[in-house]
């Protein structure tokens, strides 16, 4: 499994990374098309990449506390923060991938909080290379936040209670 989410991270930093120049960018969109070429809409975003990579930066920050005791959920070897580092790496990346041509559901609002998850997935990647569990505590719970407003204003319904 942990493999599988290092390949992700690769594969999206790979493909963010590769992305036109803002030079050659622009006058393809002025002609009408776009680059870009949709592989999913924003549920699936959030379903496959998101969403795992989300629980691999949370699963990692803070404390479990029970009548037996205390377990800090911080890795303890290098491979452990480096695997928190990858799946912060894909939230930021996942914020880039929401700004995408064709899945913006409004202007201003929608590239707010899809920056804002960026910021947020850098924090956590900053903290995870840093081996600091209060930052990466810290920057999980802008994460939240993030997700909290995002979903307060687009995710309506039946929905709302399948992707929190």
């Amino acid at each position: 499994m942990k493999q599988a989410q290092f390949a992700l991270a690769a594969l999206l930093i790979a493909l963010v990374g590769c992305g036109p120049s803002e030079q050659t960018a622009a006058p393809i969109e002025q002609a009408g098309s776009s680059p870009y070429k949709l592989s999913g809409d924003v549920k699936h975003i959030m379903q496959w990449v998101l969403d795992p990579a989300v629980d691999g930066v949370w699963d990692s920050a803070g404390s479990i506390i029970t009548a037996a005791g205390t377990r800090e959920l911080a890795p303890t070897t290098d491979e452990g923060w480096l695997a928190v580092e990858h799946s912060a790496a894909v939230v930021a990346a996942s914020g880039n991938l929401l700004l995408m041509p064709g899945r913006a559901v409004d202007d201003e609002g929608w590239r707010n909080i899809s920056q804002g998850l960026v910021e947020a997935g850098l924090l956590a990647q900053a903290a995870a290379k840093n081996q600091d569990s209060d930052a990466l505590f810290d920057a999980g719970g802008q994460i939240y936040r993030v997700c909290k407003a995002c979903h307060s204003v687009y995710v309506q319904g039946d929905e709302a209670s399948d992707t929190l």
